[in-house]
């Protein structure tokens, strides 16, 4: 089964901090026996998720033409806030679609602009890989689908993590004593990976995944069969 070590050039969009970053530094000095490390490129870039949607488009354009080898997306840029429904009068609207356009729409604006890339390499034997974190946005169904055109599709699924993003919100003090460590969890993802989990979660993530979405892909998979085989003939 292809893997990450598999990988000859992994874009990671969202790795200035947090889980992002971590997973990128470790992803850089993974042992790629693909490849010698010497060919590593560190590549950074600018990117506004929140750009208009041709400018967006015409800027994953520019990175695919730039870096042909690109066979593998990780999307970790995110944001979170706290929404209070009970309390309307809290509730900033803005804020709220400012964290549905960053965290779901962008990124479906993104694999949809990635995905030629990807599909070409994967038909023409060289797999491909697109990692999700924590959105849980379509990665089944991506996975269903596009697993026939030897792109893997990959939902990592964190815990409560060490995150700067706590010191934002205020909540530092209080979710100090229940986090994982950030080394920690990069350390359980990165095995995760490495071994081509469908999903990856850790720590109590790992026994809500059992408890409420274990088997759900298998479900998938055997329905999309039926309903394809059905519309073919």
């Amino acid at each position: 089964m292809p893997s990450t070590s598999d990988s000859k050039c992994i874009l990671v969009v969202g790795s200035t901090a947090g889980i992002g970053r971590a997973l990128a530094l470790a992803l850089a000095i993974l042992d790629l026996p693909s490849q010698p490390t010497e060919r590593l490129e560190e590549l950074s870039v600018t990117l506004d998720v929140l750009s208009e949607r041709d400018a967006l488009k015409s800027f994953i354009e520019e990175i695919v033409n730039t870096y042909p080898d690109l066979d593998a997306v990780l999307f970790s840029s995110g944001i979170q806030r706290a929404f209070d429904f009970t309390k309307l009068e809290t509730i900033d609207l803005e804020s709220l679609e400012c964290e549905l356009a960053t965290n779901h729409t962008s990124v479906v604006r993104m694999i949809t602009f990635f995905l030629p890339r990807l599909i070409k390499l994967g038909e023409q034997g060289c797999p491909t890989f697109l990692y999700t974190v924590s959105s849980g946005l379509l990665s089944i169904s991506l996975a269903v689908q596009l697993k026939e055109k030897n792109v893997h599709v990959v939902e990592i699924m964190p815990p409560l993590v060490e995150l700067e993003l706590h010191d934002f919100e205020g909540t530092t003090q209080r979710l100090s004593d229940f986090w994982l460590s950030l080394e920690k969890y990069t350390k359980a993802t990165m095995e995760g990976l490495v071994r081509d989990d469908p999903y990856v979660p850790a720590r109590m993530v790992v026994e809500q995944h059992k408890k409420f979405e274990e088997g759900e892909l298998e479900a998938a998979t055997k329905m999309y069969g039926q309903i394809k085989a059905t519309t073919q003939t």
